[in-house]
């Protein structure tokens, strides 16, 4: 438990700390006045005020921000200046965050959820070159004799170009849509020797194979294969994967294809973690560049309190040529956050309920 926890925590702070900082590095760049760089939620465990104030005292030159670490290892956030819709007077106009163009903003709130794509890709690439890199395309390399798949007479190197009607790009498409047929009868369409052939299959079920969720008897091959080449074609290819999984999600979840009850939260992330390094820290290293990119699309919905929602703030005062009051703005991200934590409490229990 120990082990997963720290797992945990390294994961989520590293996923924070790479997002936070391209939200702070560009408000450097631009030369907005930043308040504060924090990792973490909560009461500050640790925080450089007391040395800043101390240097003050002193006559030495400071940072003008306040680097703290929290006690909740989910999340954390860049406080800059000319954000909230009270102008901070001691602070220079031309420092402020709404005095600064347009673009500007936009590239501050994008990378935050930039970085997490930059280190999605890095840590893919870096898996691959450690450890190698599998095949992840949706051509099947053995049918298991005597399973449905078998019986309804799919072949090895049958390619899987489509699960009930869904186009299928990987084996992550593959993986997600059986998942989502829960079990039910599933149409594949593949492609044999240009041929295309359909197969409409029941899968064996938990009771049948005495474990737990549904086979239908499908032999994906997980060898490893090194070269630099092959890493950067499986860290694009992956990295794409995954993010046509988040895309995939959100729709079903608008269709009603997924259902809120299967989202995770925290306590998800945890059990997922704790299962994942189980297998090897390969799989660690996947999973972390996995909830990088989730956490790098989910922060570009255009929602409130959301930097999508923030940057869709910004291209509205592009489209009317001025800005909406910050007043106005900051109630609407205030619903936004209060909304999203209600979520949270949600999805948390649903976790919780899953454990037991």
């Amino acid at each position: 438990m120990i082990l997963s926890i720290i797992y945990f925590v390294l994961i989520l702070g590293l996923i924070v700390l790479v997002h936070e900082f391209g939200h702070f590095i560009f408000s450097k760049m631009f030369k907005i006045h930043v308040y504060e760089f924090s990792i973490g939620m909560g009461p500050v465990i640790w925080s450089t005020k007391k040395i800043r104030e101390k240097k003050i005292k002193e006559g030495k030159k400071v940072s003008e921000t306040i680097y703290c670490l929290r006690l909740i290892p989910i999340g954390g956030f860049v406080s800059l200046a000319g954000e909230g819709s009270e102008e901070d007077k001691s602070i220079k106009k031309e420092n402020l965050m709404q005095s600064k163009p347009v673009w500007q903003r936009f590239l501050v709130m994008f990378f935050g959820a930039g970085n997490n794509f930059i280190l999605g890709l890095v840590v893919l690439l870096i898996a691959g070159l450690i450890y190698g890199s599998p095949d992840i395309s949706t051509k099947i390399p053995k049918v298991i004799e005597n399973s449905p798949v078998y019986t309804m007479g799919m072949k090895d190197g049958d390619k899987i170009i489509s699960i009930n009607g869904k186009s299928t790009k990987t084996l992550d498409d593959v993986q997600l849509y059986l998942t989502l047929a829960n079990g039910k009868e599933t149409e594949f369409k593949v492609l044999r020797n240009n041929q295309e052939l359909k197969f409409k299959i029941v899968p064996l079920s938990g009771k049948e194979m005495e474990e737990k969720g549904y086979s239908f008897g499908i032999q994906f091959n997980n060898k490893l294969e090194k070269g630099f080449t092959r890493s950067v074609d499986f860290a694009l290819k992956k990295w794409y994967s995954i993010a046509r999984q988040v895309f995939i999600t959100i729709k079903e979840l608008i269709t009603g294809g997924v259902s809120l009850k299967e989202l995770s939260g925290p306590v998800g992330i945890y059990s997922a973690v704790d299962t994942t390094r189980h297998s090897g820290f390969y799989s660690v290293l996947i999973l972390t560049a996995m909830l990088s990119i989730n956490v790098g699309i989910l922060n570009l919905i255009p929602f409130p309190a959301f930097d999508g929602g923030r940057i869709l703030f910004i291209i509205i005062e592009k489209l009317r040529g001025k800005p909406i009051k910050a007043e106005t703005e900051n109630m609407i991200h205030n619903i936004g956050f209060f909304l999203l934590i209600a979520l949270l409490i949600y999805v948390t229990f649903n976790d919780i309920l899953r454990l037991f």
